[in-house]
């Protein structure tokens, strides 16, 4: 039996090392949506949900900040991999088992998993649905 990248999702390295092509941030998003996925802080944001205003609205607009900053952070980073990865493709080919591509592949993974997170927590913020402060 032989494998290809359909057999893994685009956060594990074998997906990258099999071919897999390089997703954009708006695929990461709609497939975050399907998966209903709130990311790992999702139960720090629902302690903040409950806080009263003006604490809650302050701590939430605090973690969304910081979400998009790292969000913005890790697409930079993705990028740049995205362009090293295609790279290496043209020069050496897929099937190049090299440990500098094996290190490629994995963080290519760790990266999309990162904005996997930074999208999740994002779109739960988005979701929920209670009004923010008055003043």
């Amino acid at each position: 039996m032989t494998l290809n990248f359909n057999d893994y999702n685009a956060g594990h390295p074998w997906y990258y090392k099999l071919g897999g092509r390089v997703l954009t941030p708006k695929e990461i998003l709609t497939t975050v949506k399907l998966s209903g996925y709130q990311g790992y802080l999702v139960d720090d944001i629902v302690r903040i949900d409950k806080k009263s205003e003006p604490e809650r609205s302050k701590a939430l607009r605090e973690i969304k900040g910081k979400c998009v900053k790292d969000l913005w952070r890790d697409i930079s980073c993705y990028r740049n991999l995205a362009y090293q990865l295609r790279f290496e493709r043209e020069l050496c080919g897929i099937d190049d088992l090299s440990a500098s591509s094996n290190q490629l592949h994995t963080s290519m993974s760790l990266k999309h998993n990162h904005i996997y997170n930074d999208l999740a927590h994002l779109n739960f913020l988005d979701d929920l649905q209670k009004q923010y402060e008055l003043f």
